[in-house]
């Protein structure tokens, strides 16, 4: 059973299929605890939450009636049972699913599912305090549908993007994007570090449930 603290339907905000609608699963409880996050409600030990099974979840995305579907927290790939919803979910080949995860889990034990989700993967910069639990091996995991993510506040955080980004040559088998921690990193200073470090084939990214909604509001 897997404590599911909200669902709804919105547009992804985020990602490959940014600006498209999405029914959203967020799972309770997280193990890291970044600087910037705006889900700490989520990971609160009396937070509510309703208990569901696979195919409860599996049921009420069908019932939705909308194919992109995205798992967040919230950390999803630590929830016991996961790996078998996953297995369950991407059976249903009209379907399209996202995995958000932050970094810090072994995507491996993941990789042999058939139809597998995709992976949106954060990487954890200086800023968010949590660099340090990054599990670097997943870098080379990740293929054309999958996602590596840098959300940056300052230089220091671009600077260490970049050297990632070229270390791992993570644009040659996977999409990566830069995002701007909200409120604290002008985009228009993000754009032009890409300009002057040559920064092809990165993409960014505003969260734009941010920008149509108010930047705290929930179920969007």
């Amino acid at each position: 059973m897997f404590k599911v603290v909200e669902m709804f339907i919105s547009i992804n905000g985020e990602g490959t299929h940014s600006g498209q609608l999405a029914f959203f699963v967020r799972f309770a409880g997280c193990n890291l605890n970044c600087s910037f996050c705006d889900t700490k409600w989520a990971n609160e030990e009396n937070v509510s939450y309703t208990l569901m099974s696979a195919d409860d979840i599996y049921n009420k995305i069908k019932a939705s009636g909308i194919k992109n579907v995205t798992l967040t927290g919230g950390e999803p790939l630590l929830r016991d049972g996961i790996y078998e919803l996953l297995t369950l979910l991407s059976k249903d080949k009209e379907l399209y699913i996202e995995i958000e995860t932050n970094g810090s889990i072994d995507l491996m034990p993941f990789m042999d599912i058939d139809n597998r989700p995709s992976m949106t993967m954060d990487y954890k910069l200086p800023f968010s305090n949590m660099e340090s639990y990054m599990n670097k091996n997943n870098l080379s995991l990740l293929g054309k549908n999958d996602t590596v993510k840098f959300v940056c506040a300052n230089k220091k955080d671009l600077d260490r993007a970049k050297e990632i980004i070229d270390k791992y040559e993570l644009t040659k088998h996977c999409n990566v994007y830069l995002s701007p921690v909200f409120g604290e990193i002008n985009p228009d200073t993000m754009v032009e570090y890409m300009k002057d470090n040559l920064m092809n084939d990165v993409t960014l990214q505003l969260q734009m449930h941010k920008v149509i909604w108010d930047p705290n509001a929930r179920g969007v």
